[in-house]
């Protein structure tokens, strides 16, 4: 498991230091294959740009804390927060490529096919849902090493209008799972 100190850097480098990563919880566990950074008050695509709110406040807490909101009234989007307290940053884990618990993701997504290419469908798989907002990383879920050799591609984010030009989406090369869009 990696220690809290390993989410004590800017979004940026957060996120592709998450690629390739096992996140593990209740016997279901993926490889992080894509990520996009959020960094805070300087990048209109996030979510404190334009001011703290009861919602967003989460983002200026202690990196490795879980940032959980409700995107469109049905998707749980699971965000990591970067960097150290009051230094507002967040990383969403944006897909997955599943490893264990596969019958019960399917189960969950009611689709065998894309179980976790996707930001609200990995939550989904998960269970993810508001009971994890501002938990810590380290007392839900589990985030180890897991691949080392891979190639990164930096690209512009998605779903979002302000900011999207910026190249703060991540991804492993050739990957499968990654999202679609």
């Amino acid at each position: 498991m990696l220690k809290s100190s390993f989410f004590l850097k800017p979004a940026r480098e957060l996120a592709k230091n998450l690629l390739g990563k096992k996140i593990s919880f209740s016997g279901l566990s993926g490889i992080i294959v894509e990520t996009e950074a959020y960094e805070g008050f300087n990048d209109p695509g996030s979510h404190i740009y334009k001011g703290i709110t009861n919602r967003n406040k989460i983002m200026l807490e202690e990196g490795g804390t879980i940032y959980i909101y409700l995107c469109c009234g049905l998707y749980y989007m699971f965000n990591i927060v970067a960097d150290k307290k009051d230094i507002p940053g967040a990383v969403l884990i944006r897909a997955l490529e599943p490893l264990e618990g596969i019958e019960i993701m399917q189960k969950r997504r009611k689709n065998k096919k894309h179980l976790t290419d996707g930001p609200g469908k990995w939550t989904q798989a998960f269970g993810v849902n508001l009971d994890w907002n501002g938990k810590r990383i380290e007392e839900d879920f589990s985030i180890s090493l897991y691949k080392h050799k891979f190639d990164i591609v930096e690209t512009t984010r998605i779903g979002i209008k302000d900011g999207a030009d910026l190249k703060l989406r991540f991804y492993i090369k050739g990957n499968p799972f990654i999202s679609k869009n």
